[in-house]
């Protein structure tokens, strides 16, 4: 008797916490389509002025950066891979891997968009001014147009929301929508501006982007890296300077260290220039072997590029060097093989 007397009490409770849950969850949408309709009355010269900004860039065969993180970042690698698949070349780089070597990839004609909400984020901030110094473009999607990030920018992009979904006004809910939605904005406008046609997008897309993907994914490195011949590298004991010399002619952002028999002992990228920076100061001759990094990751020539871009991803490196059997150096590339192979 009692069981059966509480079973109608429960039943009800239940039904009042499902009623609550679809109460909230039409809110959190509904909160966030205001978040995008807001973003239609506040569009205006600013937007057409980060148009023009990104076709200069791709009329000097420049590329568009996207960046951000957190959750920011998630939604900058989306925009990017967005803006990719419709015929404008960007590509996602961490801000604070950017601090750490990746920022020898931002030249002088590209774009960075970068994506802060607050507009204060410390990794951003961190390397707008170098980005600046190689006279790249800055445009910022914020929600704060008076931030440091704003402050800097060449174009601002008002994201800003009235409140987040979140109940707590905290997790960042409207506000990645509001961003999210600008960058298909742009993407599709320049698609437009491009006259970015369905034959092009067919020929990007033979059976949707995820079948295009997973085709290029199949290439094999032996397809992608760049051969011996093109490879920068020394032997051991060389002197440092002459190392940095190999390595600046041969536009890799690093250098190989090999043995007498071309077998890789290390390697010493723009990252680990800038972390022994001192060493310069020393009075003593330096040798290569005193600053590489030993043992680096190394990949065989027949292992398919998606595993190239798995192994990048997860040791945060931007080259990579290619042996055989024997540990012989055979050849290498970096992020910018792997996008001209199209595999990112």
């Amino acid at each position: 008797m009692i069981s059966a007397a509480r079973a109608p009490a429960q039943r009800t409770a239940g039904a009042d916490a499902s009623s609550e849950a679809l109460e909230l969850a039409r809110k959190v949408l509904e909160i966030e389509a205001d978040a995008i309709r807001a973003l239609i009355a506040r569009l205006d010269q600013r937007f057409l002025d980060a148009l023009s900004l990104i076709q200069r860039c791709l009329g000097a065969h420049g590329r568009v950066i996207v960046s951000g993180i957190g959750k920011s970042g998630h939604i900058a690698r989306k925009i990017a891979s967005t803006l990719s698949s419709t015929g404008t070349p960007a590509y996602f780089v961490h801000p604070a891997e950017a601090s750490h070597g990746d920022l020898g990839m931002i030249r002088q004609p590209d774009v960075l968009i970068a994506i802060s909400y607050s507009g204060e984020s410390e990794e951003l901030m961190r390397i707008v001014p170098f980005v600046k110094r190689e006279g790249a473009k800055l445009i910022a999607v914020t929600g704060n147009a008076q931030s440091a990030l704003a402050r800097e920018a060449d174009v601002v992009l008002d994201a800003g929301v009235d409140k987040e979904a979140c109940p707590l006004n905290l997790a960042p809910t409207a506000s990645t929508t509001a961003a999210l939605a600008l960058g298909d904005a742009l993407a599709v406008a320049l698609l437009d501006a491009r006259g970015f046609s369905t034959t092009d997008y067919a020929r990007q897309h033979p059976r949707g982007s995820l079948y295009r993907q997973a085709q290029e994914s199949l290439k094999h490195i032996a397809a992608v890296m760049r051969g011996i011949k093109q490879v920068p590298m020394v032997q051991e004991k060389t002197d440092l300077r002459r190392a940095l010399t190999v390595m600046t002619k041969g536009g890799m952002g690093m250098v190989a260290i090999v043995d007498k028999l071309g077998r890789v002992k290390g390697i010493f990228t723009d990252g680990d220039l800038r972390r022994n920076l001192d060493v310069f100061g020393r009075g003593k001759r330096t040798r290569i072997d005193d600053v590489m990094t030993p043992n680096p990751r190394t990949i065989g020539k027949q292992a398919l590029a998606a595993a190239a871009v798995e192994l990048m991803e997860r040791h945060k490196i931007t080259q990579l060097l290619v042996t055989d059997e024997a540990g012989v150096l055979v050849g290498a590339l970096n992020l910018h093989d792997l996008f001209r192979a199209r595999v990112l």
